[in-house]
């Protein structure tokens, strides 16, 4: 069994309590229009390109033999200024649970864990699940969107000891306008996880002139209640992520 990543994080602060371990995981449903990771939002592995290092050498558009470079047209090995990369990367069980156990001590000392994240983590959740079954007591977390399949949902919340999950527009047409899909599967996941026991916080990433509005604000505070809400400033850094992705 693998798992494709794009990012390995080392203790982050941001991503649950204490330091933590965060895996960023490929693939998303959702295609907000505010992203600030797309280089999740795709399952498939992707050239990244960083054009204003590159002085058109031509060297990259040479045919060459290597197997890892034959689906992107390009060598990624042959640039002078390393303008070429790939974005996802297969890690076999074994591998990556190797790799979470290694900051298991440290990770204890300073109060923290491991947390998934991604793009959506919860679209590989068998490999997930597999990965919690063989970390040493390490403390987990995850961080989704919510939409996914409530029997998938209800097993990771049963499994990871704390969740963080975004509700970032209420009107489900809004939702649909500025991340593809309806809300309603998220708002019944949300039930799920308010009535589960588990410690959750729910966070609203605040987009001009989308989400941060007071009528869409108040409705979340309504909806969710008493639940620990976070309201995250938009990430205007994000836009070099696109131009390397060239989307």
């Amino acid at each position: 069994m693998t798992g494709r990543i794009f990012n390995i994080s080392e203790l982050t602060v941001h991503d649950g309590e204490g330091a933590r371990v965060t895996v960023f995981m490929k693939g998303c449903p959702l295609r907000c229009e505010w992203c600030h990771n797309p280089e999740g939002l795709s399952f498939e592995k992707q050239l990244t390109y960083k054009r204003k290092k590159c002085v058109e050498c031509g060297l990259c558009r040479k045919e060459c033999e290597h197997g890892e470079c034959k689906p992107f047209g390009r060598c990624l090995h042959v640039c002078p200024n390393n303008c070429l990369d790939v974005c996802g990367k297969d890690y076999t069980l074994r591998e990556l649970v190797g790799i979470l156990n290694g900051y298991g001590k440290i990770t204890e000392i300073l109060g923290g864990g491991v947390t998934f994240s991604g793009g959506e983590p919860l679209m590989q959740w068998e490999f997930i699940s597999e990965i919690i079954d063989n970390l040493h007591g390490m403390n987990t977390a995850v961080e989704t969107c919510g939409y996914v399949d409530g029997k998938i949902f209800r097993q990771a919340v049963d499994k990871l000891d704390f969740i963080i999950m975004d509700i970032k527009l209420f009107d489900r047409e809004l939702h649909r306008k500025y991340t593809g899909v309806y809300n309603d599967i998220i708002k019944c996941n949300f039930r799920i996880l308010q009535n589960s026991g588990k410690p959750y916080l729910i966070r609203t990433p605040l987009i001009k002139g989308k989400t941060d509005g007071a009528d869409n604000l108040e409705k979340i505070k309504d909806f969710i209640g008493d639940s620990d809400w976070e309201l995250v400033p938009e990430n205007k850094l994000a836009k070099s992520k696109y131009n390397m992705l060239e989307i």
